[in-house]
C-alpha cells in the first residue's frame, strides 16, 4: 500500500521522538518515499543524521535553509506530500495547527499542504487531558485531521496514564489501513448504484410541546450519504432529529416519527440497490398523542407506550435484489446482540458500536466500529472519523454487491 508514496514526517520535541527513527524505517522499508522535517526541539532528542541515513532524504529544519534556489523548500514538500504524518505530536505542535500558526518549517508546510494529515500525540498525562490540548484535537478532527490515539502505560514523567505516543508499528498499521481505503473508495465505486440512507433520531410526539426521541446526531449517516454521492452513487437521504444540517449537494428528505421514516423509505425501496439504516429509530411511540399540551397535574403521570414499526426487520423480510446494512448501538455484549440483530433483520452486515467508548457514540465526530455478516466479523475499525468509516463501509458494501452480481 506504500509503495510510491511520498510521506511527509514531522517530528516534534518530545521524548518519543526517538521512535521516530523507528518509524521513518518501517515506512521506507513497506516503500515509501520519507521526508522528515523536524522542529527545533526535535534535533535535542534526536540529530538530522539518524533520520537521513534512515530516510535517504535531506532532513529539514529551518525554513531559511534552501539547498535548492530553484524551488521553495517547504512548497515543495507540501505538494508532494501524499501523506503528512505529525509523529510525535506535541502539544504545542496540536496547538499551533488547530489555530493556524506557521513560526518553524513543520507547521509552515503544514499551512501549505493540501494533503491529508495524520497526527500521533504524545506528552504528559494531564496535558493530554487538558481542555484546550482537547478542544485543539477536537478542531483538528471537524477539518478532518486523523488522530491517532496515544496509548496508556508508564510515561517518560513517571506518570502512569494516557499520552504515550502508539508504538511505529502500529502506526504504518494505520497509514497502510488509509490507503487501502483511500484505493477502495475511488469515485466511481458506487456509479449508477441507488442508495437509501437513513438518519438521526426520530422524534414520537406525546404532545405539541414534548416528545421522546434519543442522542442519535445524524452525523454517521450523514457521513455515509456524502460518501455514497462522492463515489457516485444516486443517494437518497431520509433523516429524522440531528444536530447538524445534511450535506450540501443530496437529495434529502426531513421526517419526525418512525412512521413516517418507513414511508419514506418505502417509495424507494424497490428501486434501491444499496440501503443504509444509520438512523436511531424509537422503539416504542406513546399510544396516543395528544392534541393540546398536557397540563401538570398530580405527582406522577403514567404513559403508555406502543412498539413503532421495525423499519429494518420489515425491509429484510421483502428484500429481493436490495444489499441492506443496519446498524447496532450498543452498551455492552456488542457482538452477541449484533450478530443476533443481523440474523433476526435479515441484514447483509450489521455495523456495531459501543457508545459507552471513548471516541465514539451518537455525537462524536468519531467512531469505532465492528462490521459483521452471517459467518461472523468482516472488520473491526479503530476510532476513525466518521467520514473514513462511511467510506471503508461503502468499499465493503460495494464488493460484496459485486460478487452477488446481480447487485
Amino acid at each position: 500500500m506504500l509503495n510510491g508514496k511520498t510521506i511527509v514526517l514531522g517530528v516534534t520535541g518530545g521524548i518519543a521522538a526517538f521512535k521516530a527513527a523507528s518509524l521513518c524505517s518501517k515506512l521506507v522499508q513497506k516503500g515509501a518515499d520519507v521526508h522528515v522535517i523536524m522542529t527545533s526541539s526535535a534535533k535535542q532528542f534526536i540529530t538530522e543524521l539518524t533520520l537521513q541515513s534512515l530516510s535517504k532524504n535531506a532532513v529539514f529544519s529551518d525554513t531559511f535553509d534552501e539547498r535548492d534556489p530553484a524551488v521553495v523548500s517547504h512548497i515543495r514538500l507540501a505538494d508532494a506530500a501524499d501523506l503528512v504524518l505529525i509523529a510525535p505530536a506535541t502539544a504545542n505542535m496540536i496547538g499551533k495547527m488547530a489555530h493556524g500558526l506557521a513560526d518553524d518549517m513543520l507547521s509552515t508546510t503544514l499551512l501549505a499542504t493540501t494533503a491529508p494529515v495524520m497526527v500521533a500525540p504524545a506528552m504528559n498525562v494531564h496535558m493530554y487531558g487538558h481542555p484546550a490540548v482537547q478542544e485543539n484535537m477536537k478542531t483538528l478532527d471537524r477539518r478532518g485531521v486523523m488522530m491517532i490515539e496515544p496509548g496508556e502505560g508508564l510515561l517518560a514523567c513517571g506518570y502512569v496514564g494516557k499520552g504515550r505516543m502508539e508504538e511505529p508499528e502500529t502506526i504504518v498499521a494505520v497509514v497502510e489501513q488509509y490507503f487501502a481505503r483511500k484505493e477502495q473508495a475511488e469515485p466511481g465505486l458506487l456509479q449508477g448504484k441507488k442508495v437509501v440512507v437513513t438518519s438521526g433520531g426520530t422524534i414520537e410526539r406525546i404532545d405539541p410541546v414534548r416528545y421522546i426521541t434519543n442522542d442519535s446526531s445524524g452525523k454517521m449517516g450523514f457521513a455515509i450519504a456524502k460518501a455514497a454521492r462522492e463515489m457516485g452513487a444516486d443517494v437518497r437521504l431520509i433523516y429524522g432529529r440531528t444536530d447538524v444540517a445534511p450535506p450540501a449537494g443530496v437529495d434529502a428528505e426531513p421526517v419526525q416519527s418512525a412512521e413516517e421514516m418507513y414511508r419514506a423509505v418505502l417509495k424507494h425501496w424497490e428501486s434501491s440497490d444499496l440501503v443504509i439504516k444509520a438512523a436511531a429509530v424509537a422503539d416504542y411511540r406513546p399510544a396516543e398523542t395528544a392534541s393540546s399540551k398536557i397540563k401538570k397535574k398530580g405527582d406522577t403521570m403514567t404513559l403508555e407506550l406502543v412498539k413503532t414499526v421495525d423499519i429494518l426487520e420489515e425491509l429484510g423480510k421483502s428484500k429481493t435484489h436490495q444489499f441492506l446494512i443496519g446498524f447496532a448501538a450498543e452498551t455492552h455484549d456488542v457482538e452477541t446482540y449484533a450478530k443476533d440483530k443481523l440474523r433476526r433483520k435479515n441484514a447483509d452486515l450489521i455495523v456495531a458500536n459501543d457508545v459507552t467508548a471513548e471516541g465514539a457514540g451518537f455525537r462524536s465526530d468519531t467512531n469505532i466500529v465492528q462490521v459483521f455478516d452471517e459467518a461472523g466479523l468482516v472488520e473491526q475499525m479503530p476510532v476513525m472519523s466518521k467520514d473514513d468509516i462511511a467510506r471503508r463501509l461503502l468499499a465493503i458494501a460495494a464488493g460484496r454487491m459485486k460478487e452477488a452480481g446481480n447487485r
